[in-house]
């Protein structure tokens, strides 16, 4: 059932093209790289480490191995799938073949719905370290507090979205420089923490030295079912950003094998990167209440913040621009995936044909990557203005979100290689039983944060009318996807039929199939 991948100028029998994006322009390493940046392991540790410490304690290192093991399973479906139909859309294009129009597009809803949540939330971030950076430079404290002047954080957060939108614009070449420069710098700063913090416990000198134990790594000595859940939903979203690299399929070299290697080796670098801070973070500080425990409910927001200065001493402001810099290169890398979903989207007419526009010039998706920024900023203004706490309500329902769209696209894959999955114990495990169970691991995530977000002391605390604020907005989010799918099956009747893109094991009908230069062909 595999397709042929699709070469200049030609369209494949189900209806999949070209775009017009620049081919070769990204190796494995480059990938590799653009994928550790979406993910922004500096950043997403010193904001999860703390929130999942609350949740499970010491057992955080087997939060973090189970919040692996759906990803792995999902990142091995990811892998088939492109290889068989390499593709920028990716979750969209991939959905709609397996399932038809309508799901398809739903699963490009919830991608795009999510990375442009998040790009807002990454923009916010940097905004705060960069005003923290500056306290640190000038040894004036009060520039910390810049970033709660609303007007002058909208304004600074706004450059930040149109800088990395700019870099973005400009195509892979530019946004890998600008990577590998980037992601460096945070990987030695982390690498140079976790050696500290060791140091720490072997002088006798840690906050709270606690021996490593087998038990921490057991995930049945978490307390409860719902502590779990909680703390897998965490671990889930600190993985997330790997399949970044699935959407680069179009412009890597070797297109078929290049983005799904990329996406195993980027899962596992991030593994080990946080499986070595989380270990070195407890042994220094245990997870007690008080001081620089990380189970202190003042320490959770940021909790490197806290620790940087007892562990690293005179160079902890390398950690403030190690965040920085995580924050802006995720912020860039972020937009990769949103602007090429949106290309393929409009390409294949289930947008207006405007979101499929390559800038002539940077061969990139130019007008989706300036209205995925205008969307990110947009989004940031209006919840920062109405409520600081629907902001960040947003960012926990966005575990639902994740799950909704990884959980539809690990499916996929089990349905599309339905009459090919019994041929070998390969295919078995790739495209069957890997992604079966990462994709229902998932949805019964996704099913069980939806649930447990009724309650309104889950996120914030804030409610309307009695329902958690967490539960709204995750699925005002996706209801809102609903309605626009509907207003575009009213707009572009053809992508809804079934005409540019066929499903898999479908016969008969006409086909619009869509040629590198916009004819539309009709098989």
């Amino acid at each position: 059932m595999s397709a042929p991948a699709v070469t200049e100028g030609e369209s494949t029998a189900a209806g999949l093209s070209i775009k017009g994006l620049k081919a070769e322009s990204v190796g494995l390493v480059g990938a590799v790289v653009i994928g550790v940046s979406c993910i922004a392991p500096a950043y997403t540790l010193t904001a999860a480490l703390g929130p999942t410490v609350a949740e499970v304690g010491v057992h955080l290192p087997a939060i973090f191995l189970v919040g692996f093991i759906p990803m792995l399973l999902v990142a091995l479906g990811y892998r088939e799938l492109n290889n068989a139909m390499p593709d920028a859309g990716t979750s969209f294009t991939w959905a709609t073949r397996a399932f038809g129009p309508w799901i398809g597009w739903m699963g490009g809803w919830g991608l795009i719905a999510a990375t442009i949540i998040v790009l807002s939330n990454l923009a916010a971030v940097a905004v705060d370290f960069f005003y923290l950076m500056l306290a640190q430079l000038t040894g004036n404290p009060e520039l910390a507090d810049l970033t709660t002047i609303v007007p002058l954080n909208i304004a600074t957060t706004v450059v930040f979205i149109a800088l990395a939108c700019w870099i973005s614009y400009r195509g892979m070449e530019t946004t890998k420089t600008f990577q590998y420069i980037l992601v460096g710098f945070q990987l030695l700063v982390l690498g140079w923490f976790a050696v500290a913090a060791f140091s720490h416990v072997a002088n006798g000198t840690a906050f709270d030295a606690t021996a490593i134990s087998a038990d921490w790594f057991n995930p049945f000595a978490v307390g409860s079912f719902t502590a779990f859940a909680a703390g897998v939903s965490l671990s889930i979203f600190i993985y997330w950003g790997w399949d970044v690299t699935l959407t680069m399929n179009e412009e890597t070299k070797n297109p078929e094998k290049t983005p799904g290697r990329a996406g195993m080796v980027t899962v596992a670098v991030i593994m080990v990167i946080y499986m070595t801070v989380a270990l070195a973070t407890l042994a220094f500080a245990g997870v007690g209440s008080e001081g620089l425990g990380t189970g202190n409910p003042d320490n959770q927001a940021s909790i490197f913040a806290v620790l940087a200065g007892p562990v690293m001493g005179p160079f902890a402001i390398l950690m403030s621009l190690a965040i920085l810099s995580s924050s802006a290169a995720s912020l860039q890398s972020t937009f990769v995936s949103p602007a090429r979903t949106l290309l393929a989207m409009g390409h294949y007419r289930a947008l207006p044909r405007t979101f499929g526009r390559v800038s002539a010039v940077h061969q990139s998706p130019g007008y989706a990557t300036v209205a995925a920024a205008i969307a990110a900023a947009g989004f940031y203004v209006v919840t920062r203005v109405v409520s600081e706490n629907a902001l960040w309500d947003t960012i926990t329902a966005l575990g639902m979100m994740i799950c909704f769209y990884y959980g539809i696209t690990a499916l996929a894959c089990v349905w599309y290689f339905r009459a090919e999955a019994f041929s070998g114990a390969r295919a078995f495990l790739c495209t069957f039983l890997a992604p079966l169970v990462g994709g229902v691991i998932l949805l019964v995530m996704f099913c069980k944060t939806a649930y447990d977000s009724l309650d309104p002391d889950y996120g914030s605390g804030s409610e309307i009318g009695g329902v958690g604020l967490v539960f709204i907005l995750g699925m005002g989010v996706i209801l809102l996807g609903v309605v626009l799918m509907l207003i575009m099956a009213k707009v572009r009747p053809e992508f809804f039929a079934g005409k540019v893109i066929q499903t898999s094991g479908a016969t008969g009908g006409d086909l619009e199939v869509l040629e590198a230069d916009g004819t539309v062909v009709i098989k």
